[in-house]
């Protein structure tokens, strides 16, 4: 999160291959790595924007069906503020991942993301930052 002209904002990216897709940033936890650690590198890399640790939001799990396998999931969510780096600003590598990076009003992230699970934790920010 970031406040710009009084407005407390949040990084929100459109996945490559998703018009219409608003989503936060996520991924895999790699070796070593725990689970805050990996919010703030997946922020990073997929806005370009360096973030300090809040707290943790919560969780999301859900069932999804791959290759004919069910597969139960668990994301965990952090509330970052933001430090330096420009939105939008990523390696090029990430391109193959993110079409696009912006700031989305946290007042209105619970419309304009795509999926529940992240509609709810931008709610539970809101409640947490009054």
């Amino acid at each position: 999160m970031r406040t710009i002209r009084g407005r407390t904002m949040v990084a929100a990216i459109r996945p490559r291959g998703r018009e219409k897709v608003w989503a936060l940033p996520k991924g895999r936890i790699d070796a070593g790595e725990s689970a805050p650690e990996t919010a703030v590198r997946e922020v990073r890399e997929e806005t370009g924007v360096e973030g300090r640790l809040v707290e943790k939001l919560g969780d999301v799990r859900y069932v999804y069906t791959w290759d004919g396998e069910r597969i139960f999931k668990v994301v965990s969510f952090f509330l970052l503020r933001a430090g330096r780096g420009r939105i939008g600003e990523i390696d090029e590598s990430m391109r193959i991942e993110v079409a696009e990076a912006r700031w989305l009003p946290l007042a209105e992230a619970p419309r304009l993301l795509t999926y529940g699970g992240e509609r709810e934790m931008a709610t539970k920010a809101l409640e947490r930052l009054g």
